[in-house]
């Protein structure tokens, strides 16, 4: 990154981050890269308690235009779900305070927000583990290490349903 980037950063100019399909990141200034057109901007909950994943997952999203919206574990995941109405929640199931099968179970329970399409994102990769997620209403099952443009295809797959 040149020190007039760096600089438009310190600045607060916006910046958009690429991943490659190693998950490599590198940082552009939006300044001097291809604006894109205006659009609806749909917003993705990430409900992840592991730092590195919320922060590759949210980068590689936001570059792709999407607003996003992280928690760090079960029940903060429920309560954002409620208060902000997202487009699109991809969930772990390993998380503190409430795991990701209860959270779905509970949100699609709700007529308030059971149209809310889930991802269920975790490395628990087992034929069980998908059964009981499909059991208690996930929309789709990804399992990590994964590679960000399937999450980006599932994401836009529901988006369109």
């Amino acid at each position: 990154m040149s020190s007039k980037q760096k600089d438009n950063l310190l600045d607060g100019a916006s910046a958009t981050v690429h991943t490659d399909s190693k998950q490599r990141i590198s940082i552009q200034d939006k300044a001097t890269s291809d604006q894109k057109p205006e659009k609806d901007t749909k917003r993705i909950l990430v409900v992840d308690d592991e730092e590195g994943i919320v922060k590759v997952v949210k980068m590689y999203l936001e570059y792709h235009d999407y607003e996003v919206i992280t928690a760090s574990d079960g029940q903060e995941g429920l309560d954002k779900a409620k208060t902000e109405k997202p487009d699109v929640i991809v969930l772990d199931l390993m998380l503190p305070r409430m795991n990701g099968y209860k959270v779905c179970g509970l949100l699609k329970k709700d007529t308030r927000y059971a149209k809310i399409p889930v991802i269920l994102f975790t490395a628990k990769a087992q034929e069980k583990d998908v059964k009981l997620g499909e059991e208690v209403g996930a929309d789709a099952y990804i399992t990590k290490p994964f590679e960000p443009e399937v999450l980006l295809s599932k994401i836009e797959e529901l988006l369109k349903e």
